[in-house]
C-alpha cells in the first residue's frame, strides 16, 4: 500500500525534472530521435530535440519483459516505468536509463545486461537500473527485498546499501 501511496510524488518528481530540462533546452540529442518523440520545429540537423510522452508500456508488456529477463521489477518502479517516455532523466547524481517509446525494452535490456559484464551484476543478484555520477551503477538487491545499492565500477564486489525503496531513492535525490 505504501508505494501506491507515493505513485503521486513519484509522478510529480518525473514530471518536475523533465519540465526543467525543457524549459532550459537540455533535451537534444545528436542522435536519431524516434518520431512519436521528437519535438516540433526542428532547426539543427545534428542535434534534435526530444519531448518526453506518456508511457506506453502496459501491465501485460512488462510481466512479458519480467519473464523475459528473469525478473520481477518492485511495484514503485513500475509505476516510474508506466509514467513517462524519455531519453535523459537526470536527477542530482543519478542518470536513469532511458526509455524511448519504441525502444525501452533494449534499452533497459542493455542497462541490466549490457553495462557491464553480466559476472559482476546480474549473475550475483544486483539488477542496474540508473548510472550514479562516475562512481558506477544503481541497482536492485535481489537478496534484500529489492533495495536500492550503489555499485562501486572500481571495486566489482562493493555493494553499499542506500534506500529500502526505490521511491525513498526518489525522494531523496530530488531534494538536492
Amino acid at each position: 500500500m505504501e508505494v501506491i501511496n507515493n505513485r503521486g510524488k513519484i509522478e510529480e518528481i518525473i514530471e518536475r525534472t523533465l519540465n526543467f530540462w525543457i524549459e532550459n533546452d537540455l533535451n537534444k540529442l545528436p542522435c536519431d530521435i524516434e518520431q512519436e518523440m521528437l519535438a516540433p520545429d526542428q532547426f539543427d540537423e545534428e542535434w534534435k530535440s526530444w519531448l518526453p510522452v506518456k508511457s506506453s508500456i502496459t501491465d501485460t508488456e512488462l510481466q512479458e519483459f519480467e519473464e523475459e529477463t528473469g525478473f520481477v521489477f518492485p511495484d514503485d518502479f513500475k509505476i516510474f516505468l508506466k509514467h513517462k517516455h524519455f531519453y535523459e532523466l537526470q536527477i542530482s547524481e543519478v542518470s536513469f536509463c532511458p526509455l524511448p517509446i519504441n525502444s525501452w525494452r533494449a534499452s533497459l535490456r542493455e542497462m541490466m545486461f549490457d553495462t557491464y559484464p553480466r559476472k559482476f551484476l546480474f549473475d550475483k543478484g544486483y539488477v542496474p537500473f540508473a548510472v550514479y555520477s562516475d562512481w558506477g551503477l544503481l541497482c536492485f538487491d535481489t537478496h534484500n527485498n529489492n533495495a536500492v545499492v550503489r555499485w562501486d565500477h572500481e571495486d566489482v564486489d562493493s555493494f553499499e546499501y542506500q534506500y529500502k525503496h526505490f521511491h525513498e531513492l526518489l525522494i531523496e535525490i530530488s531534494k538536492e
